[in-house]
């Protein structure tokens, strides 16, 4: 077994700037704060962080998020298999962060003994705008209106900034996941995050205000060249002043100047180009409800090859699909 401490796998991902956050050690000690167990395995030329979520009986679910790192990834997948079984693993779940056109890389092809899922944990479609350009030309790939909202919130007097009011931040998403309908996170979550990142500066909270009111925050994190919107809120009140626009636009300017080339939106719809564009204006359940936002930041739309699951036991896999088929009602 090749398990590595955080110390040596920082190491490794030294070596592999490209690798995705949510393979970072970082990202390991929050996971292992809110009911996960994290190992980290590696060989010469690719490495894995495996989170372990807990089961009846002392089964576990294996889950490696946007990952293996590296190269080679054949000689990678024995070792990731005895750790699993040796954690009484129901069934690995990989997403791996290779985009759908880099699925046949001979390098890191998964073995045909990985079942497509469709129970992704990550969400397959993003949006990535370019931060390599001016300014002036990453605002001229925006949509007409989403440039003019983002000028509107400055001369309306949103002022955007950094800030470590986690109080704030996170009574503001819940005001958002009530309004919106979806879960969010605990403030312990959002606290853990921003104390294991920001020390490092690797993330940023964002709060526009008005007048000395709080209207809209975001978290931005980075690791390497890339910055990711995973966190954003905003109040019910005075959402005319359109405080988003301004929010996204000043964390871009922030992972720019950070080195960042590309910030990812994070999550929209996992349906194909011509069925989001013929549907955004009618739909708003799930995804559909930010894609209308994120898209006019005018960048690209990408999606990854999707989640995969390699089965140990097979007959209690079966019972945990049925659960997730039941419980989707």
């Amino acid at each position: 077994m090749s398990e590595v401490n955080s110390t040596d796998w920082n190491a490794f991902l030294d070596q592999h700037p490209e690798a995705h956050l949510l393979q970072t050690s970082a990202w390991g000690e929050l996971k292992s704060q809110f009911g996960w167990d994290v190992a980290r395995v590696k060989v010469e030329k690719s490495g894995a962080q495996v989170l372990f979520r807990r089961l009846p009986l002392g089964f576990t679910i294996a889950y490696i998020p946007r990952g293996p790192v590296g190269v080679d990834w054949a000689s990678l997948w024995p070792i990731i298999h005895s750790l699993s079984r040796a954690r009484k693993a129901v069934f690995l779940k990989v997403e791996p962060d290779l985009l759908g056109e880099d699925k046949s890389a001979s390098d890191n092809k998964l073995p045909e003994d990985f079942l497509s899922s469709a129970q992704p944990i990550q969400p397959p479609h993003t949006i990535v705008i370019d931060l390599q350009a001016k300014e002036a030309e990453i605002l001229g790939r925006m949509k007409q209106k989403t440039r003019y909202n983002i000028r509107l919130a400055g001369k309306k007097g949103v002022l955007v900034h950094p800030s470590s009011d986690l109080d704030t931040f996170s009574r503001l998403i819940q005001v958002t996941g009530q309004r919106d309908g979806f879960g969010v996170h605990s403030f312990d979550y959002y606290r853990h995050a921003y104390q294991l990142f920001q020390p490092q500066g690797t993330c940023e909270i964002f709060l526009a205000e008005w007048e000395g009111e709080p209207l809209a925050a975001l978290m931005v994190f980075i690791h390497g060249k890339r910055a990711w919107y995973l966190y954003g809120a905003s109040n019910d009140q005075r959402r005319n002043l359109m405080p988003t626009y301004l929010l996204q636009w000043e964390a871009m300017r922030w992972a720019r100047e950070k080195g960042c080339t590309q910030y990812d939106m994070w999550g929209v719809p996992d349906a194909e180009p011509e069925t989001l564009e013929a549907e955004f204006t009618s739909r708003s359940d799930g995804l559909w409800g930010v894609y209308r936002f994120k898209r006019g930041f005018g960048g690209e739309l990408k999606r990854t090859i999707g989640a995969f699951d390699f089965v140990y036991h097979p007959t209690l896999y079966r019972f945990y699909k049925l659960y997730l088929r039941i419980r989707a009602g």
